[in-house]
């Protein structure tokens, strides 16, 4: 694998990690707002199920953010494996 591809397989992964952490870190903001427009587009709705739903959204990101963030540091796992083996 020639330099070139190699900073691309870097960077890809440092992004997608990075994205993933962000998911993570901010999952309370954004489930809220999920959870928020969720009620707005309703009309309303019950405290408990409006409850429901803001842990749902903030789980759902949480989720996702961990499925990035492994799958981002796995890539640069095998970024520095290759640079390693290529030397």
């Amino acid at each position: 694998m020639n330099n070139e591809k190699m900073k691309t397989f870097t960077l890809s992964g440092i992004g997608v990690g990075l994205v993933g952490f962000i998911m993570i870190f901010f999952s309370t903001d954004f489930g809220s707002s999920f959870a928020d427009s969720w009620l707005a587009d309703r009309g309303g709705a019950d405290t408990g199920f409006y409850h429901i739903m803001v842990e749902t959204y903030i789980h759902n990101f949480q989720i996702a953010g961990g499925i990035l963030f492994g799958l981002g540091l796995l890539v640069l796992l095998m970024a520095s494996y290759k640079m390693l083996d290529s030397k």
